[in-house]
């Protein structure tokens, strides 16, 4: 069990506690909806339809380039019940830090990369690392955008209360994510989600 806050256990956070997530960086992000109910669409034959909820969920990913600074969108998909997608934080905001962008500017160089080995940890404060531009802010927007446009066109819609971030570190890493956010589709009898 987690420690108490205010009479209450919470969970322990399940992010890299030693990272700072405004830091300019390559995140790889899947959100699931509430109790992984199929909001967004269903596939068919390989390809996602999206229902009302789904063309929202991805009209708004495309919007987050124009909502925080400093970020360009790799690959995105909608699928039945949860979305992956690729946020690149480029670190304007004076937030040093994290990995250094190699020449396409959407991969990364583990040059430039700092010690974690015996620095404070950043995540310790739960607070510390959730900035305007921060992955979990932008995040959260997303997901507070999403619902609150799906509630004003009447539908029932609920996401699931975390989300699972996976900082991509290397050029092949980053090819093997996006083809396989790219695939998803293709693969869905496979996927866990399923």
């Amino acid at each position: 069990m987690g420690a108490k806050f205010r009479n209450k256990y919470r969970s322990e956070s399940i992010r890299l506690q030693q990272w700072d997530y405004r830091w300019a960086g390559v995140y790889f992000i899947t959100i699931c909806t509430k109790n992984r109910e199929h909001y967004f669409g269903e596939i068919a034959n390989g390809k996602m339809e999206l229902s009302p909820i789904g063309v929202i969920a991805d009209i708004l990913w495309f919007e987050i380039k124009n909502r925080a600074k400093n970020v360009e969108l790799g690959a995105f998909v909608v699928m039945p019940n949860h979305m992956h997608g690729v946020l690149i934080l480029h670190g304007g905001d004076g937030v040093h830090g994290g990995v250094d962008s190699v020449d396409s500017g959407h991969a990364l160089s583990l040059q430039g990369q700092p010690s974690l080995v015996g620095k404070p940890s950043i995540g310790k404060n739960r607070f510390q690392n959730i900035g305007k531009n921060s992955v979990s802010s932008i995040v959260g927007s997303y997901k507070s955008a999403v619902t609150k446009h799906a509630r004003r066109l009447g539908y029932d819609f609920a996401w699931q209360t975390l989300f699972y971030d996976h900082i991509i570190r290397n050029d092949k890493a980053f090819n093997n994510i996006q083809t396989y956010i790219i695939e998803n589709p293709l693969r869905w009898k496979e996927d866990r989600f399923h």
